[in-house]
């Protein structure tokens, strides 16, 4: 039987190696995406129209998949990669594999959501569905799972960025807000299916 301290130390041990994970896996996200527009500034013909959510158009459906890695331009992208640095680590030390899923329901729900909801022939570009729905996870996260470390990280996360929420109003018609509340949407619905699953009591009745 193990004691208290080689018990904490396993557990500080694994949090460190699901950070270090975590910070390498989302700083990999973002290289791709730089090199993504790198590739996109140098070459004739834009990704943007050809890989991006384009609302109401049957091709505009592969940019569920890759409007995330895309941006317009440079300044857009730098708008977005600290916040899907410190949030998307926030979301994946946690443990990859769940991150994994989680991006996964968050591309999807956000992307048809932003599809759906976008006028039709517009093209939606941008990391910030997964940021807003990071935000949503992690929040959402503290309140599904009940753990001391997530709801404290959930609660510093929704002090921090609280501004998000005026992301999710259409005040300028050059913002998807669409893909901004479909993100968030996808996020919380990824912490609820992704849950700690709690033991069932043997006290309790079986159905």
């Amino acid at each position: 039987m193990s004691s208290p301290y080689e018990s904490a130390k396993r557990g500080a041990s694994g949090l460190l190696q699901g950070a270090l994970g975590a910070l390498l896996l989302v700083g990999g996200m973002l290289v791709v995406m730089w090199a993504v527009e790198i590739f996109d500034y140098v070459t004739p013909g834009s990704l943007d129209y050809e890989l991006g959510i384009i609302a109401w158009s049957p091709d505009g459906l592969v940019g569920i998949l890759f409007a995330p890695f895309l941006h317009d331009g440079f300044g857009h992208l730098m708008a977005n990669s600290l916040p899907l640095l410190v949030l998307g680590f926030l979301a994946a030390f946690r443990g990859l594999g769940k991150f994994l899923w989680a991006t996964l329901i968050i591309m999807v729900i956000g992307g048809v959501g932003t599809w759906v909801a976008t006028t039709p022939g517009v093209p939606t570009v941008g990391a910030s569905g997964l940021i807003f729905g990071y935000f949503g996870l992690v929040v959402a996260r503290g309140l599904f799972d009940r753990r001391l470390l997530d709801i404290a990280v959930g609660l510093g996360v929704a002090v921090a960025y609280y501004s998000l929420v005026w992301g999710l109003l259409p005040n300028d018609q050059n913002i998807s807000w669409q893909g901004h509340l479909f993100g968030l949407v996808g996020g919380v619905v990824a912490a609820w299916v992704l849950r700690r699953k709690r033991a069932i009591s043997s006290a309790s009745p079986s159905f």
